[in-house]
């Protein structure tokens, strides 16, 4: 098995909204802010080789929507979805499983395509299975007012029309060394991968905790449909984690893109700090 980061390019959000009822005194000290009180974050995913399977987890938010619409996220940074492919020696009909955590647009924006007329939309990997949980898939298309700002129609239902959808409805290992979890603190049916690498397991963390600044239990992000789900998923995730030696992946975090953890008298801490690509050394 080999894993690459795969960076689609930074975004900035409201740290107010991003750390929910902690005040910025406290935040501000884990995770900086501009002058606006954005914070700059990543967009990063994560490409699986494994044999004849090439299994990319989310894919940012792609390049489809308005100057308007992007002009609220403040897109900056060089990398992006095809750039950094291209640098893992990959292209978009190499991918085999396209496996998305959930349907917010960040995560799965760029999923999806203009054709080379502009006018329909089509898949960006056109041979692979788009991997979706069922509770997550239904959440999306029948989206409740709070989140669906973050559902976009274009991102989801030309999925389904490939016909290269597949669903799946409970935890366990979907693809060899691949567990996946559920965790529907922050939207339902979130699905959190758990990846057998080398004799660890590093877990694609996604928004169940977007940077490693969410460490401590109470700092939920506004943007969860229910914070105190998140608040008991967080601390059951975090004791096991500390438990087993855990290896965790940030989609969202600039500073930090891998860490593991140490039980202090003050909680659970950030121990080690590494780039995906030293992760051998660091398991030897």
């Amino acid at each position: 098995m080999q894993l690459f980061a795969i960076p689609t390019g930074n975004f900035k959000l409201d740290g107010g909204a991003m750390f929910g009822v902690v005040p910025k005194s406290l935040w501000s000290k884990n995770y900086p802010s501009d002058e606006n009180n954005l914070i700059n974050m990543a967009m990063r995913c994560l490409l699986i080789v494994d044999e004849d399977r090439k299994i990319l987890i989310n894919n940012g938010i792609g390049d489809k929507q308005s100057e308007k619409f992007f002009s609220h996220y403040h897109l900056n940074g060089d990398d992006s979805l095809l750039k950094s492919l291209a640098a893992a020696g990959y292209k978009p009909e190499d991918i085999t499983d396209m496996f998305l955590t959930h349907l917010h647009f960040d995560h799965c924006g760029g999923s999806v395509k203009y054709t080379s007329d502009g006018n329909a939309f089509e898949t960006v990997f056109p041979n692979a299975t788009y991997w979706i949980s069922g509770q997550q898939w239904d959440w999306a298309m029948n989206a409740n007012r709070r989140e669906s700002a973050s559902f976009l129609r274009e991102n989801i239902k030309p999925i389904e029309e490939s016909g290269r959808l597949k669903l799946f409805d409970h935890p366990g290992e979907l693809f060899p060394g691949i567990e996946i979890r559920f965790y529907n603190g922050h939207t339902e049916g979130q699905a959190i991968p758990f990846i057998s690498y080398k004799g660890k397991t590093l877990v694609f963390t996604s928004d169940l905790l977007p940077t490693h600044a969410h460490l401590p239990l109470p700092w939920v992000m506004s943007y969860d449909t229910r914070p105190l789900i998140t608040l008991d998923e967080k601390e059951t995730f975090l004791e096991e984690a500390v438990k087993n030696g855990y290896i965790l992946y940030f989609e969202h975090d600039l500073y930090t893109e891998c860490c593991t953890l140490k039980q202090t008298e003050k909680g659970i801490k950030v121990d080690k700090v590494f780039k995906l690509n030293e992760i051998d050394q660091i398991i030897v």
